[in-house]
């Protein structure tokens, strides 16, 4: 089968009991941090619990990826080289990489995933990648459907893509801002999530245009309604963004991204998902109920102007009603949803600023606050918190199971019963037994099937029993309780025996890179990243911005986002706003940014120096 028909969904774990959700929730691999050098340096993981989280999603042929995508010091290769071994033995199955000089390392037979932050927009990028011996390659947030096809089309590698969560304005891996203005830096795990700050557009004499509007903030992707597109397109890996998130959020998306999948690949075509078992669900699993800033597909179908959430980088939920009567401590909605005491609601005031409170009590149509905002009739409502849904998230709210079918056939001796999963992994169990024949037929068969059948809290279920016998016999409930316990158990260790190790070991290569002159945007922190790009052609290979040898005015940004084009301001664009060729940011702490707009390539560039 081709690599790329085995679908795989792919969660993030802030820890492993989030993981473990995930998994139980219906995904097929999730990403998770480890004890360090994660790019979400506040998700962190011991081994022990990475250890713990495997073995869980190994009981479903599901896999667990750790990101180790910093760039690191040299000082850090070693403890680095160190902690992917213990990995290795922890049972991760593979490790999701920016950083060149991990590849120089001696490494233990584990998979290599080209992360996001290495940046991967063209084919050719794709296929250096690939060449140089990784297993699976992020493709950039940006790219279109057919950006996708053209990179599928000049590769083989298994592909993955961001499908849903919060998006990076840069280009990632491109951006230098937190560390230019804060020492913090996104490479390095410690961004500050400055593109989130509120920031005045002005000219060069520091006439403001907009004022107060999160100019850098970007809806979250949803691109839930185009997963044929995207699978068709040549995308093995549909990701989930979130590592910071919470468990009742990873639960609600999962689920539904797992239901749109299964009825994608339950249809008649080549695609398969990549790990065993289905998922029951306690409650409906819904988008918009769970954090969000507001949807796009960003620039999966060409460019739009619904990118940007200008108005707030906070949570806003679901779309509730309007406003129809306020009183003096209450106003009226008119919705078709049912509301909650607790719910969170939300508008945009009056200042054009979000607003959030909370409902203290609800009855029918009619909403008491614990403080009264400003309301008028014709207001707007959103409900960012559900109390009810999350109250239902926050319990236990689904197990996985894996198919099992049960043959009893008698033998000279006694009995002997053979286990299939749906994987087709067989287990036998032959038993010595003194056959003792029933004088209740149909009691006597009921009961075997309904003893064998009892799997309880263990990963399977028993879909059917058959009994391959000539005469009825009577065994005891006791008995066959024990028989179905051993039979689990050897089916739990033949699947494990069964299971597929993609070791892999990452080979020397001298494939020429896309490029022979890099500067500080190849993010070469150590001398073993320089070691790989020498190896592969390049000639010369600039410090990372990190290394702060970049004093003067450079690129901290490079985004497909254009705050001209959102703003209806776009020089290609006949009879739209009017807006100075020069044009800056300024931000709550007075740093200001010069903005430059490739228009023949639509990109915007935001420059700025190094401040700390």
């Amino acid at each position: 089968m081709d690599a790329r028909n085995k679908i795989e969904l792919l969660a993030p774990a802030r820890n492993a009991e989030v993981g473990k959700e995930a998994i139980w929730h219906g995904a097929d691999a999730v990403y998770i941090g480890g004890p360090m050098f994660g790019a979400r340096a506040a998700a962190g993981n011991s081994l022990t619990d990475i250890e713990d989280l495997c073995r869980v999603a190994h009981t479903y042929y599901a896999k667990v990826y750790v990101t180790l995508n910093t760039i690191l010091t040299d000082a850090e290769l070693a403890e680095a080289e160190k902690l992917v071994w213990q990995l290795y033995e922890a049972g991760v199955d593979g490790l999701i990489v920016q950083d060149f000089g991990l590849t120089q390392l001696n490494l233990p037979p584990i998979a290599l995933h080209a992360s996001t932050q290495m940046d991967t927009r063209t084919p050719d990028k794709a296929k250096f990648l690939q060449d140089a011996g990784f297993q699976q390659v992020v493709i950039a947030r940006e790219s279109s459907l057919q950006d996708i096809k053209a990179i599928a089309n000049a590769t083989t590698v298994r592909l993955e893509a961001f499908v849903h969560g919060a998006l990076c304005v840069s280009y990632s891996g491109q951006c230098y801002m937190s560390c230019a203005l804060t020492g913090r830096s996104a490479n390095r795990g410690t961004c500050a999530q400055l593109c989130r700050l509120p920031y005045k557009l002005t000219d060069a004499d520091g006439h403001c245009f907009v004022e107060g509007k999160h100019l850098l903030s970007l809806r979250d992707m949803n691109l839930s309604k185009s997963l044929s597109e995207l699978i068709g397109a040549g995308v093995s890996s549909l990701k989930i963004e979130g590592r910071l998130k919470d468990a009742e959020y990873v639960k609600n998306v999962i689920a539904y991204y797992r239901l749109a999948l299964d009825n994608i690949l339950g249809s008649d075509n080549p695609f398969q998902r990549s790990s065993s078992g289905r998922s029951k669900y306690t409650f409906v699993p819904d988008l918009e109920k769970s954090f969000n800033r507001g949807f796009t597909d960003y620039f999966f179908h060409g460019r739009n102007k619904n990118v940007a959430s200008f108005d707030t980088p906070k949570s806003q939920g679901e779309a509730l009603g309007k406003v129809v009567a306020v009183g003096k401590n209450y106003f009226e909605v008119d919705t078709q949803k049912a509301m909650n005491n607790g719910d969170g609601l939300c508008f945009i005031n009056n200042a054009g600023q979000f607003e959030g409170f909370k409902a203290n009590k609800v009855e029918g149509m009619r909403v008491y606050p614990l403080s009264m905002p400003k309301l008028k009739v014709g207001t707007v409502l959103r409900r960012n918190l559900d109390a009810a849904f999350e109250k239902t998230l926050s319990k236990p709210s689904s197990e996985r199971k894996i198919s099992v079918r049960i043959n009893v056939s008698q033998t000279s001796d006694g009995f002997k019963l053979d286990a299939k999963d749906e994987d087709g992994v067989v287990a036998s169990l032959p038993v010595s037994y003194e056959f003792q024949e029933a004088k209740n037929a149909d009691m006597a068969a009921n009961t075997i099937k309904q003893q064998l059948s009892k799997t309880g809290n263990t990963a399977f279920v028993v879909e059917d029993v058959q009994l391959l016998m000539e005469n009825a016999c009577f065994v005891p409930s006791s008995v066959l309780a024990d028989w179905r316990r051993q039979l689990v158990d050897l089916l739990t260790e033949e699947r494990e025996k069964q299971r597929k190790h993609d070791d892999v070991v990452f080979p020397k290569t001298s494939n020429s890179y896309v490029a022979s002159e890099l500067d500080y945007r190849a993010n070469a922190y150590n001398k073993k990243a320089v070691e790989f790009y020498h190896q592969h052609g390049v000639n010369s290979v600039a410090p990372a911005y990190e290394s702060g040898k970049e004093k003067g005015e450079v690129e901290l940004m490079l985004c497909k986002h254009c705050i001209r084009y959102s703003l209806g301001a776009c020089t290609k664009t006949e009879g739209g706003k009017s807006l100075p060729n020069q044009l800056f940011l300024v931000d709550p702490n007075n740093n200001r940014l010069r903005l430059l707009f490739d228009c023949k390539n639509c990109q915007m560039k935001v420059m700025g120096k190094l401040q700390k």
